[in-house]
C-alpha cells in the first residue's frame, strides 16, 4: 500500500488510472469501514482511501480533539483489506489556507435531524468530501449507509455540481448483537456497550409497529422516544421519515411499501449514537 501525504504525491501515484475507487474516512477504522473498502475494491482499477479528522464539521463542544487517532492499526486493516493509496494529509496540506470557499448544501434537507442538532456539520462535510473529491478525482466513491443523511447530502452535492463520480452505498454493518458499528462505540464502557444495542431494538420495534399498520407517526416517535428515556438515555430524535427527502410522511405514504426510512440519534452517557432502518 502506498500512503501519500500531499496532493502532489496522490495525483502522481494515481496518474495512470482511469477508474479510481475512493473511501474517504477519519481513521479509527472498524470492520464496517473494512467492509467499505473490499465493496470499492471491485469498483475500480485502483481502490484509494482517505485518513483526516476534519476539524470543519465539528461542533466547538464535539470530540475533535480526543477523537481517537489509531495509525498503525488503521494502516494494517486498510493494507490487509486490499487498500492500494491512502492519502494521510495533515491539516496544513489539505487547508493551507483558512477554508473560506465552503459548500453549503440546501437546508431543507441539511438543516434537519443532524443538521438540527450539530449546526454546520452538513457544510463541513460538504466541503472537505468536495476537496478530497478534487484531490482523489475518483469515479466511484463508496459511503456507509449508517449515515444515512450524510449519504443523501453526497449524493446531491455529486448530481447538482455534475461531478463524474458514481456515489455507492455501502450496508451497515453490526455486531452480533445488532448494534451498528461506529468509531465511536468504543467510547462506550461495559454497562454502556451492553446497553447500546437498544437502539436498533428500539428501530425494529418502530418498524414493526408500522409493518402491522400503525400510522400514527406522532405515538410511534414518542413511545420510542419514552422507552430510551425511561433507560437513561438522552434521544435527540427518534422519527419516521421518507426515504426520497427525509421529510415526514402522511398517512398513505406510511402504507407504501420500501419508501420509509426510521432515524435514530442519542447519548448514552457522554457518547452519541446514531442508526438507521429503512421500511
Amino acid at each position: 500500500m502506498h500512503i501519500a501525504r500531499t496532493i502532489s504525491e496522490l495525483r502522481q501515484l494515481l496518474a495512470s488510472y482511469k477508474q479510481p475507487s475512493f473511501v474517504p474516512t477519519m481513521g479509527n477504522l472498524h470492520a464496517g469501514h473494512v467492509a467499505l473498502i473490499k465493496q470499492a475494491k471491485g469498483l475500480g482499477d485502483v481502490t484509494v482511501s482517505s485518513i483526516f479528522v476534519n476539524r470543519l464539521q465539528f461542533l466547538p463542544h464535539e470530540d475533535f480533539n480526543t477523537y481517537p487517532r489509531t495509525w498503525t492499526s488503521d494502516c494494517a486493516q486498510l493494507e490487509a483489506a486490499g487498500c492500494d493509496v491512502l492519502f494521510a494529509p495533515d491539516e496544513a496540506e489539505l487547508y493551507p489556507q483558512p477554508q473560506t470557499f465552503k459548500v453549503h448544501p440546501p437546508a431543507e434537507l441539511a438543516d434537519l435531524l443532524e443538521g438540527h442538532f450539530r449546526p454546520g456539520f452538513f457544510v463541513g462535510v460538504s466541503t472537505v468530501v468536495m476537496k478530497l473529491f478534487t484531490c482523489a478525482q475518483p469515479r466511484v466513491a463508496v459511503f456507509g449507509k449508517k449515515d444515512y443523511q450524510q449519504l443523501m447530502v453526497i449524493r446531491q452535492m455529486v448530481q447538482q455540481f455534475a461531478l463524474p463520480i458514481d456515489v455507492v452505498a455501502g450496508e451497515t454493518r453490526r455486531a452480533e448483537d445488532g448494534l451498528a458499528l461506529s468509531s465511536r462505540n468504543g467510547y462506550l464502557s461495559l454497562e454502556q456497550r451492553a446497553e447500546a444495542v437498544q437502539l436498533s431494538l428500539t428501530l425494529k420495534d418502530m418498524a414493526g409497529q408500522i409493518k402491522a399498520g400503525s400510522t400514527d407517526v406522532a405515538r410511534i416517535e414518542a413511545d420510542a422516544t419514552a422507552h430510551l428515556v425511561a433507560r437513561g438515555w438522552q434521544p435527540d430524535y427518534l422519527t419516521v421519515r421518507r426515504r426520497s427527502d427525509l421529510l415526514p410522511p402522511d398517512a398513505v405514504q406510511m402504507g407504501a411499501a420500501d419508501s420509509l426510512v426510521l432515524l435514530a440519534a442519542a447519548k448514552l452517557g457522554k457518547t452519541r449514537l446514531i442508526d438507521n432502518l429503512e421500511v
